[in-house]
């Protein structure tokens, strides 16, 4: 699967920080879009949410539903449909790769981030399980003490 991208060449377009806490993130890896000529001028405008977000394999196909793209202004007739499907680009064996990993109970694939690296639009995937209330918990409280350890170390050096 493919590694992380070199922070130089790349503009972060939108970001999923909502799933970084609902989810257990696995696995992450970078695919392809396949976007018409006003979604691109959309991106590049910043106008992208992947909120509700999610990806699905469907005939040997990958497929992003749910990621809303706002409408170019400048568009015409040929303007997108906001929430349209969206093909995923990734290598056949890739695909099936995922699709073993994702079978088993409870994993699902989420975008973590939109951006374009070197001038091609591509999506941040990640293979994640769902966390539990009392997960979240212990996730808040162990942000909210070293929080409160950077403050005391702070007041100490001062």
């Amino acid at each position: 699967m493919g590694g992380k991208p070199d922070v130089g060449d790349v503009k972060t377009i939108a970001q999923n920080r909502k799933a970084r806490h609902l989810y257990h993130i696995l696995d992450t890896f970078e695919a392809g879009l396949q976007l018409t000529g006003t979604e691109v001028k959309s991106l590049r405008a910043g106008k992208a949410n992947l909120g509700d977000a999610y990806a699905v394999v469907e005939r040997g196909e990958l497929w992003l539903v749910n990621l809303h793209i706002t409408p170019y202004e400048q568009g015409n007739r040929f303007n997108h449909e906001p929430l349209r499907r969206r093909k995923l680009l990734l290598h056949h064996r890739e695909i099936q790769k995922l699709v073993g990993k994702i079978q088993e109970k409870g994993l699902t694939l989420v975008p973590l981030r939109l951006y374009f690296r070197r001038g091609w639009a591509k999506v941040e995937l990640a293979i994640v399980k769902g966390k539990k209330a009392f997960d979240k918990r212990r996730d808040l409280a162990k942000r909210d003490a070293e929080r409160e350890m950077e403050r005391a170390m702070s007041r100490k050096h001062r």
